[in-house]
């Protein structure tokens, strides 16, 4: 059993963030009977995560989405965390190319540049 502050120490977070996923939803957390929260195994497992989740860019309403108990909920939104993750890696890359084209073009500005006039058209 962890206070609040032994628990967001071991999870390399801040106390209130604890209180803040409890508060909306993310966190489920037990008092004890004088009415503070008491991190035991699974709620450290639980902050865990919530903490891998923010991490891998899900907000928290996803968190608690991809948290939920009924399986079919959470994959949905897992799986459209991972779409857009794609959409972002291929615009990315597109914007790898373009700024590589730049750094390699022959024309002295940007918009004398058929290639570049073509990236930049490009939604």
């Amino acid at each position: 059993m962890r206070t609040i502050g032994e628990a967001a120490a071991e999870l390399g977070t801040e106390p209130h963030v604890l209180r803040h996923w409890e508060q909306v939803g993310a966190l489920s957390v037990r008092r004890d009977g004088n009415g503070y929260r008491v991190f035991d195994d699974g709620a450290l497992e639980q902050a865990r995560t919530v903490l891998k989740l923010r991490g891998v860019g899900l907000s928290l309403p996803e968190v608690i989405a991809a948290m939920a108990p009924v399986k079919s909920q959470a994959q949905a939104v897992v799986a459209g965390k991972i779409a857009a993750l794609e959409n972002e890696v291929v615009a990315r890359q597109q914007a790898i190319t373009f700024l590589r084209h730049t750094v390699d073009c022959r024309h002295r500005y940007l918009d004398e540049c058929p290639d570049c006039a073509m990236f930049v058209r490009e939604p």
